[in-house]
């Protein structure tokens, strides 16, 4: 139970704080803290469309993600300064956007463009399932403002939504894998869930040999237990909105 690199239980989470309103301008943010991961979200809405929505009378979400150069151990050069968008990048930034999109009834959204914004401030494993969990609070907050001002008549999300990485390190399924342990996995998920117990996304590979149908299954459990967790969090992180 104790042979964690910072002792915790198996299916235990890293220490989760989620502050709201982190950001003073934008119209939704939050920031989470996950043991030494730090990342923080910021939601803009725009009244503007892709050109495949145009008309359509739905809104749309999309998001961004990028890690700070000296977010991780040695410095990563910023993307823009190459030039481009790496594909981790791209892959994660999708994720992001499928997560909070199944949750939301786009079409009471109105013709708008929902843009959250995530950046990694420091990195210690679970960058992209740790996004995902912060940028809920901040578009909830978002819309929450929207109907505030009469924009909106209702917060259109239909349910809440979370995310978490499982791993298999030394033949043991772990919660919430600091980066110590992500690089050692054997097997390596990402899970992200509504709190209508249903999936949106299971990421999950290999990184030896193949794992049975029991050790996902186990995995799925330890998930499901973290997530649950998570959405304590969230509602503890809005509660603290609406009581200002």
């Amino acid at each position: 139970m104790g042979n964690r690199v910072d002792g915790r239980a198996p299916d235990e989470l890293r220490p989760v704080r989620i502050t709201p309103g982190y950001f003073e301008y934008a119209e939704g943010s939050a920031l989470i803290a996950m043991g030494m991961t730090r990342v923080a979200c910021a939601v803009t809405v725009e009244e503007r469309l892709p050109n495949f929505l145009r008309g359509k009378g739905t809104g749309w979400i999309t998001a961004e993600y990028g890690m700070l150069p000296r977010s991780t151990l040695t410095r990563t050069p910023r993307e823009a300064a190459q030039g481009r968008v790496s594909g981790r990048s791209q892959e994660i930034q999708r994720l992001i956007g499928r997560a909070l999109r199944a949750v939301t009834d786009l079409g009471l959204v109105g013709e708008r463009t929902v843009l959250v914004d995530c950046d990694v401030l420091q990195a210690d494993g679970g960058t992209r399932t740790a996004a995902i969990t912060a940028a809920y609070v901040a578009l909830y907050q978002a819309f929450q403002r929207l109907v505030d001002t009469g924009v909106l008549e209702q917060i259109p999300l239909r349910s809440a939504v979370a995310a978490v990485s499982v791993g298999v390190v030394n033949e043991q399924a772990l919660l919430d894998l600091c980066y110590d342990e992500d690089s050692r996995a054997e097997v390596d998920f990402n899970v992200v869930m509504t709190d209508r117990d249903e999936y949106v996304e299971l990421q999950g590979t290999a990184e030896g040999k193949p794992f049975s149908r029991a050790s996902m299954d186990q995995i799925l459990d330890l998930a499901h237990k973290g997530i649950r967790d998570l959405f304590a969090a969230q509602q503890a992180a809005i509660d603290t909105l609406r009581h200002g």
